[in-house]
């Protein structure tokens, strides 16, 4: 099995996490905050995308410390989000075009930018 279908993988497993605490948050816990009930479910989201690709996509990952990787990991993902607000923002607030577009471009970039990063920077062999 290849790594980049690994990481899709993940990606589809992180993405199912995330989904299932935000309706978790929502429908059992009682949020009555959707933005906040999805900022905590994003959290467990990427910290399954953490472990996943650490013991699961990037094989040689589980050997080095954890620590350093997860510091690693949260810049890089935090960069990408960054970018992918700005993204948004420029297509869809300043250049007044579909914000599903911008979106979809956003998201391309954000799978193509997380997988080069978690290669070369988080976890590097």
């Amino acid at each position: 099995m290849g790594e980049l279908f690994r990481y899709v993988t993940n990606g589809l497993v992180a993405t199912g996490v995330h989904y299932s605490v935000l309706a978790f948050n929502l429908h059992v816990l009682g949020f009555s905050s959707a933005g906040l009930a999805n900022l905590v479910a994003a959290m467990f989201g990427i910290a399954a995308s953490f472990v996943g690709n650490r013991y699961f996509v990037f094989a040689n990952g589980g050997e080095a410390p954890w620590h350093g990787q997860a510091a690693r990991f949260v810049l890089l993902y935090g960069a990408i989000a960054l970018l992918h607000g700005a993204v948004m923002w420029t297509w869809a607030d300043w250049l007044q075009q579909d914000y599903r577009i911008g979106f979809l471009i956003a998201t391309v970039m954000q799978f193509v930018l997380s997988y080069i990063g978690n290669k070369r920077l988080v976890f590097k062999k």
